[in-house]
This record gives structure tokens, C-alpha cells and sequence, in this order.
């Protein structure tokens, strides 16, 4: 796994879960879809911002920027849990795991459910 990606403020985040739904789209599109009224130039900063983390990538297509995830959701949220876990249990997975088993936010048929994912799981 690559190394975690830079945090998302609430505007990038907002952008990013259009990009996940969307596949594709210019900072117009985006711009027309967010929950508040912005500026283009505001879109295009953020998106700016997203590409230079890493999140997301454009093309140029007939002179107008069209944007795209770099992964899916699954994959940065992976991506942001493993920086919760090493900075906060010294890269321990099972330290995290515990952890919510005992803050009652994983129950036991949860745990189980996992691990009978990871027997599945090709080696």
C-alpha cells in the first residue's frame, strides 16, 4: 500500500465524493453540484489542491479539464485508516481492532465476519 495520502478539508472532500459518484467531470459540472454557491476559480483551486495530493487527475478534452478519482473510495479510506493506526497505534492493526471491539463500535459477528474474509482471501 502506498503511503497515506495528504488529509481532505470538507470542500475537497465534497469535490472527491462527486468524482467517486460521477467517474468524470470539468469544474463546471462539480461546481453546479456542490451544496453551496462558490466561485469557479474556488472549484478549480480545490481541484488544484486534490491533484497535488494526489487524489484526483485530469485530462484535457478539447481544451476544457476533465477530472477523475486516482482510486476509489475504499481504497483512500484504507489509505487514511492506515495513517489513523500508524500514528496513533504504532502501525498496530490489532491494537486498532481491540480497540474498537472494546469501544463497542466492532462487535464479535462483525470481527468474525472479517476474519472469514481474510481465510477467503487469495494468498
Amino acid at each position: 500500500m502506498k503511503r497515506p495520502s495528504a488529509p481532505l478539508g470538507d470542500l475537497e472532500h465534497e469535490l472527491l465524493t462527486l468524482l467517486w459518484k460521477q467517474g468524470e467531470m470539468t469544474a463546471l459540472a462539480l461546481g453546479g453540484q456542490v451544496a453551496r454557491k462558490l466561485k469557479d476559480a474556488t472549484i478549480r483551486t480545490v481541484l488544484r489542491r486534490l491533484e497535488q495530493k494526489g487524489y484526483v487527475t485530469h485530462t484535457v478534452r478539447s481544451g476544457t479539464f476533465v477530472y477523475r478519482a486516482t482510486e476509489s473510495a475504499e481504497s483512500a479510506a484504507a489509505k487514511a485508516v492506515k495513517g489513523i493506526v500508524d500514528r496513533f497505534c504504532g502501525g498496530s492493526m490489532e491494537r486498532v481492532l481491540a480497540g474498537l471491539v472494546d469501544a463497542a463500535l466492532l462487535d464479535p459477528n462483525q470481527l468474525a465476519a472479517l476474519a472469514g474474509k481474510l481465510e477467503r482471501k487469495p494468498k
